[in-house]
């Protein structure tokens, strides 16, 4: 297998920088052993103006036979022969990925300590494969890379010389060319698409693939048009692992949609506590009141906005009068936990039937929401910034409109009567804020009259008579004159 990356440069920053990148000196011709096979590095070419360093891997195919015991690629008992015969030394697959992993590891990881400040500039590429195996075909590699900020030149390759009517091979020569790249994307980007377009790998593929694939696609695959392609090829078609790694990729662009760290909104649940103690009284008081809530507005099917660990829906789950229960959460941590919580993967079929869970942002419309009877929104708003709250309301009152709407928040009032918390703190550190009784009910009123609901408010837990009760619920009911015009 035989790879090359050309760079030019100038004398004031010269092309041989390209050596110091890959901690490989252009002088010299160096070998490394890999897992299966041997992988040299050497500079075909090497000045100020251009400088070429070449990849050549060797490849052990009978050692990778018996490593294999005739398993993964090749190794299919249809010919014994293809095992030893076949196209692992010569074509770029997995193999050549794994070389550029362990080979120019530093340099895909943008370290570069003799000139700190070259990995994060661009610089003239050109790289050269001249066998790639291409499970799709020219087409395919062009959807490939071509988004990424490549010209791309994939020539394909024919079956014999000698024998043109005999037409291509799955084989195509491939030319990349970008001025825009650094050299650390570059990589990352081979890395991820040489097993890609081969469609296969030589190694079991565990759960620790999802890891290595979000590491080596930071930056460029959450927002790849091919991603879902990209995603299950890498992970050889196990559906589980391709799941896991499309539900962080989701997460990871809501996250920069909202210009924000992935920690920071996936912190509804934290790491060291993944698993409730005894619900509080007030947190058994709160639930008991949405839940008579809902029955007495006669909804079949609801949302769970926010739903958390998954609490509330495994109540509901209790009532065959919910017919059908979706819980909604930004952070895929808290719905893993809802999903053990509810044994979704040992569920009977006609209640599994029932209950649904998925990702998403309140704070963007989502036709997912609409057409549900009901939806809870229990602890969530408080969890939001200010000049966020707004947006949610049109996702939920304008956009998704369910028949009935209800609302659970702190009353901040109360919190005097919390013994062990400071004066001035919140109840919880993610709280952005807490409202007054009298907040609460000029916020209701305002989103009920903008989005046509009429709008009543139930205390939740003990009334103190002089500041409220802890939690106050706000039941929101698209209004019968809105209905009417509806």
């Amino acid at each position: 297998m035989f790879l090359t990356i050309t760079t030019t440069g100038t004398p004031e920053r010269p092309a041989t920088d390209l050596g110091f990148l890959l901690h490989k000196h252009p002088d010299n011709a160096q070998s490394f052993t890999t897992s299966h096979g041997v992988a040299h590095v050497f500079y075909p070419e090497a000045d100020a103006e251009r400088c070429t360093a070449a990849l050549l891997l060797e490849v052990d195919a009978v050692a990778l036979v018996r490593r294999g015991k005739g398993k993964g690629r090749g190794g299919a008992p249809d010919a014994a022969l293809a095992q030893y015969v076949n196209d692992r030394p010569y074509a770029a697959s997995s193999l050549l990925a794994v070389a550029i992993g362990n080979v120019f590891s530093s340099a895909m990881r943008g370290v570069c300590k003799a000139r700190p400040e070259a990995p994060a500039r661009t610089r003239p590429l050109r790289i050269e494969v001249p066998a790639l195996p291409a499970r799709g075909g020219p087409d395919l590699v062009r959807h490939l890379f071509e988004p990424l900020g490549w010209t791309v030149t994939a020539e394909p390759v024919a079956l014999d010389a000698e024998f043109p009517e005999w037409g291509a091979s799955r084989y195509v020569g491939l030319v990349l060319e970008s001025e825009a790249l650094t050299l650390s994307e570059a990589l990352r980007h081979l890395y991820v698409l040489l097993p890609v377009l081969d469609d296969t790998k030589h190694y079991w593929v565990s759960a620790e693939e999802v890891d290595k694939l979000l590491r080596a696609g930071e930056g460029w695959l959450s927002g790849h048009p091919e991603q879902k392609l990209i995603t299950s090829r890498y992970l050889s078609r196990r559906w589980s692992l391709t799941r896991q790694a499309m539900e962080r990729l989701e997460l990871v662009r809501l996250a920069e949609a909202d210009d924000s760290e992935v920690e920071e909104i996936d912190n509804a649940v934290e790491e060291e506590t993944e698993t409730e103690g005894k619900p509080t009284p007030l947190a058994v008081q709160r639930r008991e009141a949405i839940l008579d809530g809902l029955r007495r507005s006669g909804a079949g099917r609801v949302l769970d906005l926010g739903c958390g660990q998954g609490q509330l829906v495994q109540a509901m789950l209790k009532d065959p009068s919910f017919t059908e229960i979706v819980g909604v959460d930004v952070s895929m941590r808290a719905l893993t936990i809802a999903s053990r919580r509810l044994k979704l993967d040992r569920m009977g079929e006609r209640q599994a039937a029932r209950v649904t869970l998925f990702q998403g942002s309140l704070a963007y419309t989502d036709k997912r929401l609409k057409g549900y009877d009901a939806a809870v929104l229990s602890e969530v708003i408080e969890h939001l910034d200010l000049p966020r709250l707004p947006a949610l309301e049109y996702a939920v009152f304008g956009a998704a409109r369910p028949r009935t709407v209800l609302v659970t928040t702190p009353n901040v009032e109360y919190n005097v009567r919390w013994e062990t918390l400071p004066a001035g703190h919140t109840r919880h550190g993610d709280h952005r804020f807490e409202w007054t009784r009298a907040e609460f009910r000029a916020w209701a009123h305002r989103v009920a009259e903008l989005h046509g609901y009429d709008v009543e408010f139930t205390p939740v837990g003990p009334d103190d008579p002089e500041v409220g009760p802890p939690t106050q619920m706000a039941t929101f009911t698209f209004s019968a004159k809105e209905a009417k015009a509806a």
